[in-house]
C-alpha cells in the first residue's frame, strides 16, 4: 500500500475519534466512565474536524463545476443541507453523489478509511465521458490510467488484472468506454461498502438531526 501523507495522518485521527465515539463501554482509563461533558466536547471535536475537511473538499470541487455552480439552484449545495435534504441521501446512492455537499461529505469519509481514490477515479471518469474532443480524450485517458489503473500508480484502484489489462489496450484508441467496466466495479464497491458505512456514521447522523448541536457546526 502507498505511504500514507499527512493529511492521512490527520484523516486517521479523525476515524480515530469515530471508533472512541461509538465504544460500547465508553470507558476513560482506570475504568472511569465519562462525564456528559467530556462527550459533548468529544462529540463537538468530531463535528469540527468533519466541518474542517468538508470545506477542504468544498473548496478543491468548486474550481472545476465554477460554470455549473451558476445555474439556478445549484449553489444551494455549498451550504449544510436541511435535515430533509441529507435524509434523501439514504434513499439511493445516487441522490448521494448529485448533491455537492453530500459529495463533499462522502469523500471526506472516503478520505477516513483511506480509499478516496475509489470516488476520485469514479468522478475522472464522469468527467471523461463528457469529453468532446478526441486528443483530450487520449490525453485524459492516459493520465487516468497512470494515476488509478497501472501497477503502483499513486492513487491505485482495487480492480482486476484482466479488466488493467483490457483498459492498457482500449486506451490505445481512446473512447468514452474505455473505464466503463472499471468504473461500474468501483461504484458498486463504494455503494455496498462504503455508502452504508457513511449513512451510520456520526457526522451524517447529525446532519438528520433537526435542531443542529452547535451553532459553529452549521453551513460552511
Amino acid at each position: 500500500r502507498r505511504r500514507r501523507s499527512a493529511g492521512q495522518a490527520s484523516a486517521m485521527q479523525s476515524a480515530l475519534f469515530l471508533a472512541l465515539q461509538h465504544d460500547g463501554g465508553r470507558m476513560e482509563r482506570g475504568g472511569r466512565r465519562r462525564s456528559e461533558a467530556e462527550e459533548g466536547r468529544m462529540k463537538r471535536t468530531i463535528i469540527k474536524d468533519w466541518k474542517t475537511r468538508l470545506s477542504y473538499f468544498l473548496q478543491n470541487s468548486s474550481n472545476s463545476t465554477k460554470m455549473k455552480s451558476k445555474k439556478v439552484g445549484k449553489h444551494r449545495t455549498y451550504f449544510r443541507p436541511s435535515p430533509e435534504e441529507a435524509q434523501l441521501w439514504s434513499e439511493a446512492f445516487d441522490e448521494l453523489l448529485a448533491n455537492k455537499y453530500g459529495l463533499a461529505a462522502f469523500r471526506a469519509f472516503l478520505k477516513s478509511e483511506f480509499c478516496e481514490e475509489n470516488i476520485e477515479f469514479w468522478l475522472a471518469c464522469e468527467d471523461f465521458k463528457k469529453t468532446k474532443s478526441p486528443q483530450k480524450l487520449t490525453s485524459k485517458a492516459k493520465k487516468i490510467y497512470n494515476d488509478f489503473i497501472e501497477k503502483e500508480a499513486p492513487k491505485e484502484i482495487n480492480i482486476d488484472f484482466q479488466t488493467k489489462n483490457m483498459i492498457a489496450q482500449n486506451i490505445q484508441e481512446a473512447t468514452h468506454t474505455c473505464f466503463s467496466a472499471a468504473q461500474k466495479r468501483v461504484y458498486s464497491l463504494m455503494e455496498n461498502n462504503s455508502y452504508p458505512r457513511f449513512l451510520e456514521s456520526e457526522f451524517y447522523q447529525e446532519l438528520c438531526k433537526k435542531t443542529p448541536i452547535t451553532g459553529a457546526a452549521q453551513g460552511t
